[in-house]
Formats: C-alpha cells, structure tokens, sequence
C-alpha cells in the first residue's frame, strides 16, 4: 500500500474512532477509567498500569480508591496491602499512591513537567526529569517498582519506548472526543508516539516504520513520520493505530 493511501486509511480511522463509544468495558482501554475523573494524578496511575490484558487494567482500576491519593501515607498503606496487579505488589502499588501525593503537595504535575520540557521544548527532558522527581519523592526499589514508573536513562540511545508514559501525556496535552486535555503548558506538536507492540507492528506492516528495534528511536521515527502529515498533532494517529492492531483489521494482517 502506497504511504498516500495508508494516510487516507488512518485519517478515516482517527476520525471514525474518535467517540466515547470507544471506550466502554467491551471495549477496554485505562482511558475508559482515567476519563472518569478528569484528574492528572489519578490518570498517570491509570497510565502506569496500562499494560497486559486491557480487560484486566480496566478491572484492577476500578478496585482501587483513588480519594486515597489526597489521604494519610497511614490509610494509603492500610487501604491498598491487599492490591497487586501482575509484576508489582501491594508495596508497590502503595508506594505509587504516596509518591504521587508526596508530589503533589509540592506542585502539580504539569509544572514538574514543564520544568524540564520548557528550555528546549522536548518531551524527553520534561519526562527524565519528572521520573527523577517522582523517585525522589518516596524512594523506593523493587524489580515491580522499577518496572512501573521507569528506569531513568537520560539518553536515547539506551532508552525504550516509554510507551505509558506517552499515552498518558497524550491524554493530557491532546483534546479531542478521547483525550482529556488537562493540561495547557505542553504543545501538542512536541509530544511523541505512544509506541507498544500493537502500534509497533502495525505501523511496521504498514510501511510507516523502518526500524526494527522496538526502542525510542523507533519512537522518534515513526512521530517524524506522522508530523510529515499533522506538523501540529502528529500523535493523533495513536489510538486508531494501537485499535486497528488489537482488532487485528484485515489491512494489516
């Protein structure tokens, strides 16, 4: 398929697939959550967790409390000893919520964002250092933790997708039908693919993605790709791309 007609498939697909009705429990997605409450921190635990089986984020969402994250590092304990998902355990997931209340009575964390993303516009560097602060804010150290919010790598080359991250920035910088746009100090001409296995091979098969290392710079690739489309919102193509991968569209196949 020539690039000219992939880009008329995806431009009907981002627009067909930007409804509400895309997120619903037969339809699983962490956003399906996070758009309930319309809040930066209850989205980025939503985010942080999207990943497995989409049925089951959807589930473990919804069993946790997130009035929790404005409660005493006493109750936040007490309340979430019994709640695992997969490879992080209550500790963990504890240690999630105190980080994030922790930080959030310091700032926001949008402006913990911005402060490194302001000088040169770039993602990456808001995104370094906002890991940075959230592990100093309750440090913590398990193979579960790690896995969760992130290892810091503080360069491209030896870093991985961050694909949670990046969809959790895409809900919060884009406002559509889907993304929630709470935040307003991050262009959306900046942000960066949220690439995951299902975006990954489909942008592969469909000959937007050379590379064949699933890392940043498989990242950097594709958005380069993208802007050459939409300068201004080049991860708008995220969520039909990441849809038509999990519904494995005969297009594709």
């Amino acid at each position: 398929m020539h690039l000219s007609e992939v880009k008329k498939l995806l431009d009907k697909e981002v627009s067909q697939r930007n409804t509400l009705e895309e997120l619903s429990r037969d339809k699983p997605d962490p956003l399906f959550v996070a758009s309930k409450y319309k809040d930066e921190s209850v989205a980025l635990v939503c985010a942080l967790f999207g990943y497995g089986n989409a049925g089951q984020i959807v589930k473990f969402l919804e069993s946790l409390d997130f009035s929790l994250l404005g409660s005493s590092e006493q109750k936040i304990r007490s309340s979430l000893e019994k709640h695992y998902y997969r490879f992080q355990k209550p500790e963990d997931v504890t240690a999630l919520f105190i980080a994030l209340k922790r930080l959030g009575e310091e700032d926001s964390i949008e402006n913990i964002f911005y402060h490194g993303y302001r000088k040169e516009a770039s993602i990456l560097d808001g995104l370094w250092y906002f890991m940075d602060r959230l592990r100093k804010s309750y440090p913590h150290q398990t193979r579960g933790y790690d896995f969760l919010i992130g290892k810091l790598p503080r360069k491209v080359s030896t870093a991985g997708t961050c694909k949670r991250y990046m969809m959790y920035l895409r809900w919060m910088v884009r406002k559509d039908n889907l993304d929630m746009g709470l935040w307003s100090k991050i262009d959306r001409k900046d942000l960066l693919m949220p690439l995951d296995t299902h975006t990954f091979g489909v942008s592969r098969k469909l000959g937007l993605l050379k590379r064949k290392s699933y890392d940043m710079k498989a990242v950097l690739e594709l958005t380069a790709c993208f802007r050459k489309w939409d300068r201004a919102d080049p991860v708008k193509y995220d969520f039909a791309l990441y849809r038509m991968g999990q519904e494995k569209m005969d297009i594709i196949r």
